[in-house]
């Protein structure tokens, strides 16, 4: 499977506004600390703010946050957002005549492997993304 860079951006940001959860980042401020354009950003944030995930404030004192606690949101929320191909039905591609065929692999691969992902990724939070990125981030300390 390959996420785009919008949605692999999409779950970095969202990421990067839970650990600064009930404050308001500026796109600048976000870009600069994941290294990316702040151009490319503000798409991303649109996307994600249209769906509902994020909120923002203009002005000079404006900035971005999620619109729920971090545990309640999830990767596959953020890659429906971004994605716009990823969860999309197979569409059928067989002549009529092997249409029979084309049904079952339907039933047997592609719906079971959609119903698989969306659970997979409905199961994983912005929550558990920063318990496991402390547990990452955490060094080794050696004492001498």
């Amino acid at each position: 499977m390959r996420i785009s860079t919008k949605g692999r951006y999409g779950v970095a940001v969202m990421a990067s506004l839970a650990e600064r959860a009930g404050q308001q980042q500026t796109a600048v401020d976000v870009a600069k600390k994941l290294g990316i354009s702040k151009i490319y950003l503000e798409q991303v944030l649109s996307l994600l703010k249209n769906a509902g995930l994020v909120q923002s404030v203009k002005g000079s004192q404006g900035g971005y946050f999620l619109d729920a606690a971090a545990d309640k949101i999830t990767v596959l929320e953020i890659l429906r957002a971004t994605e716009t191909g990823l969860f999309e039905r197979t569409e059928l591609g067989l002549d009529e005549s092997s249409a029979y065929i084309e049904r079952a692999i339907n039933n047997t691969v592609w719906t079971p492997l959609d119903k698989t992902l969306a659970a997979f990724l409905g199961g994983i939070t912005l929550q558990a993304i920063l318990d496991n990125s402390k547990t990452q981030g955490a060094g080794y300390m050696f004492y001498i």
